[in-house]
């Protein structure tokens, strides 16, 4: 019978670890339930987009539970961008032999956003059970705490970084968004934020609300929501979000 292929959700940045028994509730409560993280410390294999930060995970969880093995010993197989389709089902073999397995983002909730979702159609092709544990996603918070239409709205991921096709793009959703009333969500490289939300202010029409959400769930948590024109004004004046290498999530709603 095969194995379980769990969801794991990850932090959405980098979290400290506990200083010590002082009776201080762990970082992790906060953000992950206490059944998710038992969940994910009983497993000994992962699909993971990236190796180093699921290790970092595991290193904060095995602080709060017992991991079912030494981190070392722990088997983690990579799966990004970059991993040809010809590879995924070398990863699920494990988990056709009877192995229980998690699958991993390099943060928030993995196959959202990432390049697990094609490992999860293959799971389901070969009749394995894909279980989904609850977790922060950036996309679903910055839906809650922007103020825009939470009833409907479109995750459209990066934009071109060509500034003419950017700007093009930017229009086309600003304008679906005016004719169906729908929040459009996007996605910038963090070293980008900067041209992100210039591009944003400069091709959006002035009334048009724009929604800028930095660092969720994490300390350093930043939601700002204005409209465009009062982005261009604030930019001209210095007045910018600190984003700059950053996640952010970027949110627009037309009038």
């Amino acid at each position: 019978m095969p194995g379980i292929l769990y969801l794991i959700p990850n932090t959405l940045g980098p979290v400290d670890m506990p200083s010590g028994d002082d009776g201080a509730p762990h970082p992790l409560d906060a953000i992950i339930p206490r059944e998710v993280q038992a969940a994910a410390a009983r497993l000994d294999y992962f699909v993971a987009e990236n190796a180093k930060t699921t290790r970092a995970f595991l290193k904060l969880l095995g602080s709060r539970h017992a991991l079912s093995k030494p981190i070392q010993e722990i088997d983690i197989a990579e799966l990004h961008v970059n991993t040809d389709a010809s590879a995924l089902p070398a990863l699920l073999a494990p988990l056709l032999e009877g192995r229980d397995g998690g699958l991993i983002s390099e943060a928030g909730v993995p196959a959202v956003a990432d390049p697990g979702a094609n490992l999860v159609r293959l799971a389901h092709r070969h009749g394995i059970q894909v279980r989904p544990l609850v977790g922060p996603s950036s996309l679903l918070l910055a839906v809650m705490a922007s103020g825009l239409n939470g009833q409907s709205f479109a995750f459209n991921g990066y934009l071109p970084t060509d500034a003419d096709a950017r700007g093009k793009r930017i229009r086309q959703l600003e304008d679906r968004s005016r004719k169906e009333k729908q929040t459009q969500l996007l996605i910038e490289t963090p070293y980008r934020n900067a041209a992100m939300l210039e591009a944003l202010a400069s091709h959006c029409q002035g009334n048009t609300l724009v929604c800028v959400a930095t660092d969720l769930s994490l300390p350093t948590e930043s939601v700002r929501t204005q409209t465009a024109g009062q982005w261009k004004a604030a930019l001209a004046a210095g007045q910018g979000p600190d984003f700059h290498k950053k996640p952010t999530v970027f949110l627009l709603l037309a009038d």
